[in-house]
């Protein structure tokens, strides 16, 4: 880790074993660092390519004693070709306007994400958030992150209604999504695809060449949908490689 970030004196540590969130009957375990507030966005950067994932000032990844599951993945932006139904996602939404905003909480934006937890994830570890857990959420750190809003065509030149909103950190190398919420009840829209597309559009326009997109876990209902992205990258211990048609076809993809 020393060659990947000379500069910076990491100290890791290790979660004791707690109930796996993706596949029941396992327990996850998890290695982590503070990141340094002088270098945090260079150290991001560098842990980020090696499948760390970051929450407020931290940096982690999966350590599990007897699990391997959890794969990082990300898109390569250059060479996506959107599919028929993907630009079908896209067309769908088009008439939302993207706004980029600073990393800093509103209620609005709580109030969404309460709805997004109440209804898709009412049963999960966020369900209780309160609105001081979701301010550090979003404003605690020392990365390049911001926030990008989705909102509605406006009917009285206001600025429209919040229908999604993503927490994402500007790496040197892409784009990475810490976080997304939306409006439950426009599952029409599949909102949580036009995010993910939509970034790799804005990763395009900034030239950036990847979208990281956390975790897949073979096996996991809550993680299935990030296979469905053709190409996608996932990280081995040889490095980055694209996903292959064994594995799509296992993930019932091919």
């Amino acid at each position: 880790m020393s060659q990947l970030i000379p500069s910076a004196r990491l100290r890791f540590f290790l979660t004791a074993p707690s109930p796996c969130p993706y596949l029941p009957g396992r327990y996850e375990r998890k290695v982590f660092a503070h990141l340094p507030l002088s270098e945090g966005a260079a150290v991001n950067d560098s842990l980020s390519q090696v499948g760390f994932r970051r929450s407020q000032n931290i940096a982690y990844r999966p350590a599990c004693e007897s699990c391997e599951a959890c794969v990082s993945a990300r898109v390569p932006v250059n060479e996506y070709e959107f599919s028929r139904s993907e630009r079908r996602i896209l067309e769908r939404n088009a008439e939302l306007s993207r706004h980029v905003v600073e990393a800093e909480a509103t209620m609005e934006q709580f109030d969404l994400l309460r709805r997004y937890l109440l209804a898709r994830h009412a049963q999960g570890g966020m369900a209780e958030m309160a609105w001081p857990d979701f301010v550090a959420m979003v404003e605690d750190t020392a990365v390049r992150t911001h926030m990008v809003e989705y909102r509605s065509a406006s009917r009285d030149n206001g600025p429209g209604d919040l229908i999604a909103c993503a927490l994402v950190d500007q790496l040197a190398d892409g784009l990475s999504l810490v976080y997304s919420f939306y409006e439950p009840g426009f599952a029409r829209r599949s909102l949580g695809s036009y995010i993910i597309l939509d970034h790799v559009l804005q990763a395009r326009q900034s030239r950036l060449p990847h979208v990281y997109l956390g975790y897949w876990v073979p096996g996991s209902e809550k993680m299935a949908y990030k296979a469905r992205f053709d190409p996608i990258e996932l990280l081995r211990p040889t490095g980055w490689t694209r996903m292959s048609d064994e594995e799509r076809g296992a993930a019932g993809l091919a």
